[in-house]
């Protein structure tokens, strides 16, 4: 849906705030994009049936790359950061939704073709509004975010092809960021033996409270021999950063075994021959949450809420204002930050 141009402001409306990234009016270009709390109105926002009073967003790697105004996340400048948000519907076209209802949205569009979370108001259509399940409130529900929901489809799939706890230690890589955290949390929670591999070895106190029964540092599954199998040492795998450490995973994983990946920190690139799955049966299953199917979503949601739901998640929760956002920006862009970051949309 095509982002609409701002309105005039209504005659009744009060002024709300938000993060918007725009044009570096000194330079003109996209790459030099400034990023500003800004007071908004409830008629600049693009259209849609439900209106949302945001309670709370998250930072994923998506928005710290939209407040550059990266080409490939940020179609048109202006824009407001945020690809999740949480809160009470204000109003709605739809009869799906009423007012003072809990829900969230995550995915689809938002936060990149057309204005996000990072707002205290927040329309879209109602194709992409969840009910907040019973279990959670606003701030959990943000607390998982996309990176909660992309770790549980990742662990999903592995339960879909057959992999489990029996079969095997379950080796997540990127341990410490927001997917990766919660992947090993709810595969902890499922009785899964967990081998969280990451390059913060401050953080290992933090990944055995959260479950992880052994931790590797990242080079131990960066092979480099060019071997077109290693042993076999995983039932399954959590990749979240891709490139020669997902090609690695693929090349130790057990015989109709199966890895999810999700993530491109590490590369975009695949330096891998065709053995590991002609020779083990072993299954690359891809994670696209943006676009998960509406049953599937709440399918995912409830699980969430109920029996998949991690003890001691607050753990993780760094909890910013929009002007403190900024600066933990800059830290996931440096490869800085850990657990996951709330976003309160308030000036």
């Amino acid at each position: 849906m095509p982002l609409a141009q701002p309105t005039a402001k209504p005659a009744s409306a009060e002024p709300f705030p938000c993060m918007m990234v725009r044009r570096d009016e000194q330079t003109d270009r996209r790459t030099q994009a400034t990023c500003a709390v800004e007071s908004i109105h409830t008629g600049d926002l693009p259209p849609g049936e439900v209106l949302i009073a945001t309670e709370w967003s998250s930072l994923n790697y998506k928005d710290a790359l939209a407040c550059q105004a990266h080409p490939g996340v940020v179609r048109k400048l202006p824009h407001v950061p945020g690809i999740d948000c949480a809160g009470t519907v204000l109003a709605s076209e739809s009869p799906q939704f009423t007012a003072g209802q809990s829900v969230l949205v995550t995915g689809y569009d938002l936060g990149s073709g057309r204005w996000g979370g990072w707002s205290a108001q927040v329309r879209v259509p109602a194709a992409w509004v969840v009910p907040i399940p019973a279990g959670l409130t606003a701030e959990t529900a943000m607390l998982y975010g996309t990176a909660g929901f992309t770790a549980a489809q990742s662990v999903h799939r592995l339960r879909q092809h057959g992999v489990t706890p029996d079969h095997g230690d379950v080796v997540v890589t990127g341990a410490t960021g927001g997917v990766g955290c919660l992947a090993v949390a709810i595969l902890a929670k499922l009785g899964y033996q967990v081998t969280a591999v990451t390059g913060k070895p401050e953080r290992a106190t933090l990944l055995e409270e959260l479950g992880a029964a052994r931790i590797l540092d990242r080079d131990a599954v960066h092979d480099t021999s060019g071997k077109t199998l290693l042993p076999a040492r995983w039932a399954g795998a959590v990749d979240t950063v891709g490139g020669n450490t997902l090609a690695t995973l693929l090349r130790a994983t057990q015989h109709r075994g199966c890895v999810t990946a999700c993530g491109l920190v590490a590369g975009d690139q695949l330096p891998l021959t065709v053995y590991p799955f002609i020779l083990r049966g072993v299954t690359l299953s891809g994670i696209d949450s943006a676009q998960c199917p509406p049953a599937s979503r709440l399918q995912i949601w409830q699980h969430l809420a109920g029996d998949w739901k991690p003890d001691g998640l607050q753990a993780l929760a760094q909890k910013v204002a929009l002007p403190e956002v900024l600066d933990k920006v800059q830290a996931m862009l440096a490869g800085q930050t850990w657990g996951r970051i709330l976003v309160r949309p308030v000036a």
